[in-house]
């Protein structure tokens, strides 16, 4: 019971994943969690940049450039996420995906890269 319980829990909390025929995986956040979270921790660093570039009254160009650097950021964060949701989630990672689909998910994959930058 402790196992059936321990699944639950797991399954809950998105570490782990059914797919299409009920068999659970690693969530692509979970095996990515190291390389997103030094990415966020960059953000981060950049958002306290602009904290204390307007606290201390830097001009307007640099605050600006420190934000357009800063979404950037977060975008290129959106992209990888998009870009590891579309090849786990949408196609099955452990399946066969049609030429048609993998073509699919690729130009996806580009316009949102096009479209975030």
């Amino acid at each position: 019971m402790e196992s059936a319980h321990k699944s639950v829990l797991l399954l809950y909390s998105g570490i782990v994943s059914l797919n299409h025929e009920g068999v659970k995986r690693m969530a692509h956040t979970t095996k990515d969690k190291e390389k997103l979270l030094n990415r966020v921790r960059r953000i981060k660093g950049q958002i306290e940049a602009i904290e204390k570039a307007l606290d201390e009254d830097q001009e307007c160009s640099k605050v600006l450039q420190t934000i357009a650097a800063s979404r950037g950021a977060i975008n290129g964060l959106m992209a990888e996420v998009m870009e590891g949701h579309v090849r786990y989630h949408v196609l099955d990672p452990n399946g066969k995906p049609t030429s048609e689909q993998a073509e699919a998910a690729d130009e996806l994959i580009d316009i949102v890269n096009r479209y975030l930058k």
